[in-house]
């Protein structure tokens, strides 16, 4: 049981550090029991996004901000080699609905992507959606995309300023009208169409205004949409009221006989549920895999079977056919065992399946049939990363993206039958990217693991211990950090930066036993890892502690608050973005809660210690010279809620002790990061290696 003390108000002086006045934060004298232990939380008030108190601590800290980036001389040429780096065209894979071919393309700047149509891949393209014109600030972003099986009707989601929360809008293609149907209060879901007649989707209860950034999700329920009706007329097909704090996806198969329904109890572990739609007598929801101890995902069907990618007794993943009629899993049959590398999904095309794996965290990617005989290996074009390799039944060719950390993004079309890869479009921008190189090197961490990490340079690095480094990370939530071009990253090394990204564990590089010796208690390897991985690149005359930076987002963003608190001795500069910072109260906003199968909670005697042991905002220490920190986030984000950014930025400011400068960046009308306006990630990146070139010592080259 935790009980909570409140003192009287305490005021913080005026702090001045290397000419640098921080806001006046105040603090509330809270305290807090966790199972004996008496946690103080000083900041909470900050807690309240809605109130003119931290409205007014927001405006001040970003006037501190950005007072001292306007005095970094070189930022505005940073911000215009920037502009000029990213003004290229950039394309995304077509794909095929109806008579039509579509594409995403940004000219260059756009704040937006718009989606193009084509009947011809050769002749002239339409716009057919262009988000650009439903802000004039360009922060409303396209989400999910569904059309049905003859391609006539289009649903589509909207998100803006950065929110989870979107609303699906139908159009009809041929005319490219809008219907008046329109679904609000959607999360991390779309539409899944039956016939042309309606769709299903997953929503939550309308939520309070004020509270909508901010306060917990519950009650997600399963709804079918009828064409020409209201929302508030719409079926619910599925609800638990048992367990409000679980997440439901619906999907259809491709001939849309099975309803299949995706339940999670978080970020990790999975429950399915199918309905056939065939058949008349089946009105409910059947159990086809019990959760939640492991995660599992239907394919497709083939004919009355189902296709399930699984990781139960394979943690590197294997296929197999279940029959609904029969689930129990001793009656599974294996289409495709387990391999030495880690399945990372499976998509169809042409009566075809694509299994995507990772080999040390590049693609490899193999084309079965659907009696899972193998058929092929795909040759790709490098060490890289593949995707999009997927498309109707009955397509002969599809077209997927590859590209790597010295390769932009190009984009090939496949030949199912023959195998033949041809390259379709490539990226033409303003930098000679084979001055760009790319190695992967192997360090051991403190446990003894083998650990991955690319490191992406200029031809002729000297390894003098002299070059500042970027070391970038993740490690969490089965998430892999695989090779992939970044034009900021590209700008950092052609500043003669070396960019550094680590495989840590608690992604899925390796499987499930990769991800699970980063997850729960085991959380403090993936710091291990990135301790060790700063540690090798001092030791092998890469870089030297003072020229070593770090930066993470969300997750990442909590693994660079716990190593610059654990070790800040061996980084120069600290970025955490959007992150994760206390350990202790995060389960408590929006969709939070989903992620104690990760973390563990506080409310747990199990998980306390051992998170107390590592959050980030609960183990800074006074007195402690900190790496010079720049935390960014959004006032939008309703993933990680800025919270967490402001009470680690008001505590670290109050501890720390030198010259650092410790900052916070908070981006007006921005989120998460997903569906951020161009002109917002150029301004924010311009920012960042700015402060980053500036504090590493780099002077700006033309």
């Amino acid at each position: 049981m935790k009980k909570l003390f409140y003192f009287p108000f305490v005021l913080l002086t005026m702090k001045t550090m290397a000419q640098l006045q921080y806001p006046v934060t105040r603090q509330e004298a809270v305290t807090e029991d966790y199972f004996g232990t008496n946690v103080t939380d000083p900041y909470r008030w900050l807690e309240d996004d809605n109130s003119a108190a931290t409205k007014a601590w927001v405006q001040a800290q970003n006037k501190v901000t950005d007072a001292y980036l306007s005095r970094i001389p070189y930022r505005n040429q940073i911000k215009r080699r920037l502009e000029s780096l990213w003004n290229y065209p950039k394309f995304g894979a077509p794909f095929k609905k109806g008579n039509y071919y579509y594409f995403y393309k940004n000219d260059g700047l756009q704040n937006q992507a718009v989606l193009y149509r084509t009947k011809d891949l050769n002749g002239a393209a339409e716009v057919f959606i262009d988000p650009n014109t439903l802000s004039s600030e360009g922060i409303a972003a396209l989400g999910g995309l569904s059309f049905t099986k003859d391609g006539k009707l289009c649903a589509y989601s909207v998100s803006k300023a950065g929110s989870d929360w979107s609303e699906i809008f139908v159009m009809n293609t041929e005319t490219k009208a809008l219907l008046p149907d329109k679904i609000n209060w959607t999360k991390f879901g779309g539409a899944a169409w039956k016939g042309n007649e309606g769709f299903y989707y997953s929503a939550y209860d309308e939520p309070d205004e004020k509270s909508k950034l901010s306060k917990k999700n519950e009650f997600q329920k399963v709804f079918y949409h009828r064409l020409g009706t209201p929302q508030k007329e719409d079926v619910i097909v599925y609800q638990d009221q048992a367990h409000p704090l679980r997440y439901f996806g619906v999907g259809l198969t491709e001939d849309q006989r099975f309803l299949i329904l995706n339940v999670t109890e978080g970020t990790s572990g999975s429950e399915l549920w199918y309905r056939d739609l065939n058949d008349p007598a089946q009105q409910e929801f059947a159990l086809l895999v019990k959760g939640f101890d492991t995660e599992s995902s239907v394919i497709e069907n083939k004919g009355d079977l189902l296709l399930v990618n699984t990781n139960y007794r394979a943690p590197n993943y294997r296929v197999v056919v279940i029959d609904p009629r029969q689930p129990a899993r001793e009656n599974w049959k294996t289409l495709i065992p387990e391999q030495q590398e880690a399945l990372q999904g499976v998509g169809t095309a042409g009566g075809h399946l694509f299994a995507s794996y990772l080999k040390d965290a590049a693609s490899r990617v193999v084309q079965y049939d659907f009696d899972g005989n193998k058929i092929r290996d795909i040759a790709l074009p490098g060490i890289g990363s593949a995707c999009g390799f997927g498309a109707d039944q009955e397509d002969k060719t599809f077209y997927y993206t590859y590209s790597s950390f010295a390769t932009p993004a190009a984009i090939y079309q496949y030949d199912i039958n023959s195998g033949r890869s041809a390259l379709y479009k490539k990226a033409a921008l303003h930098l000679n990217t084979e001055d760009l190189v790319t190695e992967q090197v192997f360090f051991t961490s403190k446990d003894g693991t083998r650990v991955p990490m690319f490191l992406t340079y200029k031809k002729g690095l000297k390894k003098d211990g002299n070059n500042p480094v970027l070391l970038y990370g993740y490690g969490g939530f089965n998430i892999p950090m695989t090779p992939g071009f970044s034009v900021s990253n590209a700008f950092f090394v052609e500043q003669g930066g070396i960019y550094a990204v680590v495989n840590l564990r608690g992604g899925s590089e390796y499987g499930e036993a990769w991800h699970k010796a980063g997850m729960l208690l085991n959380k403090q390897n993936v710091f291990d890892d990135f301790i060790a991985a700063a540690e090798y690149l001092i030791a092998e005359k890469y870089t030297n502690k003072n020229k070593t930076a770090i930066r993470g987002g969300s997750n990442g963003g909590l693994l660079v608050g716990a190593v610059m608190t654990q070790r800040p001795d061996l980084f120069k500069v600290a970025i955490p973005q959007v992150g994760v910072l206390d350990m202790l109260r995060f389960q408590k906003f929006t969709v939070g809660w989903g992620w104690t199968v990760e973390y563990g909670s506080a409310d747990s005697a199990t998980y306390f210690p051992y998170l107390y042991r590592y959050s980030p905002y609960h183990n800074l220490k006074k007195g402690v010279r900190y790496p010079a920190t720049l935390i960014t986030t959004g006032d939008h984000d309703d993933r990680v809620v800025p919270a967490h950014s402001f009470k680690f930025a008001a505590r670290l400011q109050e501890y720390h002790k030198g010259a650092n400068p410790v900052l916070i960046r908070i981006e007006t009308n921005a989120g998460h990061g997903a569906g951020k306006p161009t002109g917002k990630v150029i301004e924010e990146a311009a920012d960042i290696w700015a402060f980053t070139m500036y504090n590493l010592g780099m002077k700006f080259k033309e």
